[in-house]
Order: C-alpha cells, then structure tokens, then sequence
C-alpha cells in the first residue's frame, strides 16, 4: 500500500509541474477510489502533502526558463493561505454538490476557451496576448491578485486540491497571461505552506493521515522536475491545448463524482 502511494504522488507531481497545479486532483481521487478513503480522509491528506514546498525543483526551473513573476505569485500566495481556512470549515460542515457542478462548469468554460473552438467557427484570429512575464509588461493592483488567491483558496480547501486549477485559468483569461507562466506562477505560489490553515481544521476534526501525506510529499518532489521539463518542451499551442484536454477530463470527473 506504500508503494502505491508513493506511486500517486509521483504521478500528481508530474501533473504539477507540468499544469501549475497542486496535485489534488490526482491524489484525492486516487485515494477514495483506490485506498478506500473517505472524501474528508482523502483532503486532509492530499493538502498535508503539499504543505512542503514539494514542487521547488520545479520553481527553479520555470524560474531559470523566464516564466514566473515572483511578485504575483506572492500576493496569491497570502490570499492563498486566507482562503484555505474558509474552504475547509465549508467542507466539514456543509454540502459541496452545487459548488461542485459550478466548479466543473468553470472548468468547461476555460477548456472550450483554449481549445479555441469559437476561433475555428468564426475563422477569425484571437488578439495576441501579451505574457506580462516574458512580453509586454502588464501591471494589475496586487490586491486583484490576493483576491484571486483568496477564491482558490476556498476551492482548494473545500476539495483538496492545491487551487492551481482556479488560479491558471483565471491569470490566463483576466490576466492575460501565457499559459507555460500562468502554470509557473501558480507553481510558485503553491510552494509557501498556504493550506496549513485548511491542514488544521481537517487534522482537529480527525481526517489527516500524516504517513500517507508524507510518502505522497517525496513522490511530488520527484515527479514536479519531470513535469516541469516536460512543460517547458512542450510547444506553447500544443501545451494550451494538452491542458484543454486536461480541463476537460477533471471537469467530467466534478460531474459524475458530485451527482
């Protein structure tokens, strides 16, 4: 049974590198479906896993490439740690269907957006965006970008995950920014032990498995370096469009799991 978690993790690490996500969307499903947690058991787990900064081999990386803006990435790591707290006492007292099904049609949105079906109906060209990191210099207020934390932290401590999945596809379509550095930017605000808030009301409520968030932490190390070299390979449409896919498949999963 070890194995196999550290096997998750290292899988959840490559997505995380590879998407700027935390990696919650593969560790807690994989641990209702093939270890037999609860959903509550499966959170807590998933958000003690990424409280070390378990993806830093990856930051480096982006970091070395061009494509992370350390100043963003802060201010959505402090609305990050705020958020979590409200996220997890949400899920230990109320009913997340609603919430869910929203979360997924969000995800249907940003993936039909990407994949650029709008553009291929019309036969027009979208205005080039302008990558606030690697191009024309963007400035928004930083407290649009602690709200923006605030938002995904409240999803990440509701459903374990890291709240890349919010904070990628909005930097993308409100910030205008690339995807390779939306993913990079996120990855770095994750690395700041933002869930720690959520950590503590799962743990007091008596859900965390600490062994099991550990063997997960090392596989997330290990797989975020492959995941990010994969990343920054990846040519910039095809890399749009793996995570459209991507969106897609976590977005069908909301539904079918919260129905």
């Amino acid at each position: 049974m070890e194995i196999g978690i550290l096997i998750v993790g290292i899988v959840a690490g490559i997505m995380s590198g590879l998407f700027g996500i935390g990696g919650g969307i593969i560790m807690v499903p994989s641990l209702i479906a093939f270890f037999g947690m609860e959903m509550l058991n499966a959170n807590a787990t998933s958000l003690a896993a990424m409280l070390l900064p378990v993806g830093v081999l990856g930051v480096v990386a982006f970091y070395k490439a061009g494509y992370i803006n350390l100043r963003n990435a802060f201010w959505i790591s402090l609305g990050l740690l705020s958020g979590s707290f409200f996220g997890a006492e949400l899920a230990v007292s109320v009913d997340v269907k609603v919430l869910s099904k929203m979360y997924a049609a969000f995800l249907l949105y940003v993936a039909v957006g990407y994949l650029d079906i709008p553009k291929l109906l019309r036969g027009k060209k979208h205005p080039k965006i302008a990558n606030p990191v690697g191009g024309e210099k963007i400035l928004y207020p930083f407290w649009q970008f602690i709200l923006l934390g605030i938002f995904a932290g409240v999803i990440a401590g509701l459903f374990g995950k890291g709240g890349g999945l919010v904070i990628v596809p909005m930097l993308i379509k409100f910030f205008k920014y690339d995807a390779k550095a939306a993913s990079a930017t996120s990855l770095a605000a994750l690395q700041l032990p933002v869930g720690l808030p959520s950590v503590i009301v799962y743990a007091q409520a008596g859900y965390l498995n600490w062994a099991y968030a550990g063997l997960m932490a090392a596989g997330i190390v290990f797989g975020v370096f492959f995941g990010t070299k994969l990343a920054i390979r990846l040519p910039p449409t095809m890399f749009k469009k793996v995570y459209a896919f991507f969106l897609l498949g976590v977005a069908v999963y909301m539904v079918y799991k919260y129905l």
